[in-house]
């Protein structure tokens, strides 16, 4: 059975070595291509191409993928099969994966990956499976562990759960820049969460909310 694949990419070198990739195997056949969010939805939410797996870039120009693979992946009104989406993406954030995954996207491979490794993930996703690249399994081990011994919602329920994160590490008196290796983000992502946790708390330093942190159990 030959695995009927649809590549959805604003850039068409990127598309050309895709479509090389996976026409190189005679277990595959790209059916379809789209340069945007809008294409993409149309052609296969539409009718005119059916696919089984669908290579979706994360950063299109007019809709993201994940409002794309939330789309695409809907159960269409005909009750026909949806298409399997599998993310790639050169994004290798926690969130941007964890993004991916809640709009209903399979697996998520970065780009640039070995041949075999894309290939692996396209016949995966067909069989039904899910499939990360190493780097990005690495990555969600570490974001559910961070999750999982984050506190409980009832201390600040204004913070969102990444927030609570980064408070409670604050509250350890962590620095931001040992924040961003536990968390594996940016430098400057967790300096957002710091100035909207400092606006959230109505606190104006680092000290006061710690000292807001701590009271009500966390930095332990």
């Amino acid at each position: 059975m030959t695995i009927r694949v649809f590549l959805v990419d604003d850039h068409p070198m990127f598309r050309a070595g895709a479509r090389h990739t996976v026409e190189s195997v005679p277990d595959m056949d790209v059916v379809g291509e789209a340069a945007t969010g809008e294409e993409a939805v149309r052609m296969l939410r539409g009718g005119e191409v059916t696919a089984d797996v669908v290579l979706m870039d994360l950063g299109l120009p007019d809709r993201s993928g994940t409002e794309v693979t939330r789309a695409i992946t809907a159960p269409p009104p005909d009750r026909a099969p949806a298409p399997r989406v599998l993310m790639l993406s050169g994004l290798e954030e926690d969130d941007a994966v964890i993004s991916a995954l809640r709009a209903g996207a399979r697996g998520y491979v970065v780009k640039g990956a070995p041949r075999e490794e894309l290939l692996r993930a396209v016949r995966t996703v067909a069989d039904g499976g899910a499939v990360f690249s190493p780097f990005v399994a690495d990555r969600l081990g570490d974001y559910f562990s961070a999750v999982h011994g984050t506190p409980s919602r009832a201390a600040f329920p204004q913070l969102t759960n990444r927030e609570r994160q980064v408070l409670d590490l604050l509250a350890r008196g962590y620095g931001n820049r040992r924040i961003a290796r536990e968390l594996v983000l940016s430098d400057k992502t967790v300096r957002n969460h710091v100035s909207h946790i400092f606006a959230k708390l109505q606190v104006t330093d680092r000290m006061a909310a710690a000292a807001r942190a701590r009271e009500a159990g966390l930095g332990d």
